[in-house]
């Protein structure tokens, strides 16, 4: 089965440039099926703000065929060489809502052995352009909504422009996650992102879009000087 990364680095300006204009091809790296790179953003921050953006800090998501691939990259590759200086983690797929092209997503689901172990949720999406303003308008209450929720120890955005936009949280467990979705949380306004998900079933936001959820299996490095980011894992 392969398996998943989601790494966060920061660098200097003129690095995160070329990065984001020189994205890896999966023919020149062993082992790489796909990957997207994308600018940090910070959940729920005003559109037209510095945080909105943090053109220095990069989020990368892959998909591997195995695990050595991944330690040859981080060794050998030059982007592979900036990733090990940041964060982070090996995911074991779980379940998938929706499509997304270039991955290799099973169709086949798994379920959690223990319905208290931590669980990583990446969503990301193809927008249409028009549909913009409407996705902001619907989005940035959930993006609180999960930056703001007790159970998450990390949650961010990160975008590709011209359209790709994403979504990283960690959850303390299954249940505090499902709860939000459904609008059970005892948080205030709780159904939030289940009348963003109305909404966008009344009128798709999306040329593509999925949602995934996965395991956990390890972590390394640290991030804004924090380490051990999911529960019952220890960094490596």
């Amino acid at each position: 089965m392969s398996v998943f990364t989601y790494h966060l680095v920061k660098t200097d300006y003129f690095s995160a440039l070329r990065i984001l204009f020189s994205s890896p091809k999966s023919r020149n790296i062993p082992g790489l099926i796909h990957a997207e790179i994308m600018t940090v953003m910070t959940l729920g921050s005003p559109i037209f703000s510095p945080s909105r953006m943090l053109i220095r800090q990069i989020a990368v998501f892959a998909q591997w065929e195995d695990e050595s691939d991944i330690e040859n990259f981080l060794a050998k590759d030059n982007l592979g060489k900036i990733l090990s200086k940041g964060w982070h983690t090996r995911l074991t797929f779980m379940r998938k809502w929706g499509k997304f092209n270039k991955f290799e997503i099973p169709d086949e689901t798994a379920e959690f052995e223990n319905p208290n172990s931590p669980v990583v949720a990446v969503t990301i999406a193809r927008m249409k352009f028009l549909e913009i303003p409407r996705f902001i308008h619907w989005g940035r209450p959930v993006e609180k909504l999960v930056r703001d929720h007790p159970a998450t120890t990390l949650s961010l955005a990160s975008i590709k422009f011209p359209n790709t936009v994403s979504t990283f949280s960690i959850w303390k467990n299954q249940k505090e996650m499902t709860d939000m979705v459904h609008g059970h949380s005892k948080v205030p306004k709780p159904k939030r992102h289940t009348n963003a998900m109305k909404e966008r079933d009344r009128k798709d936001f999306h040329f593509e879009f999925t949602t995934l959820r996965f395991k956990p299996i390890s972590e390394f490095g640290e991030w804004n000087g924090q380490r051990n980011l999911i529960p019952s894992l220890k960094t490596n």
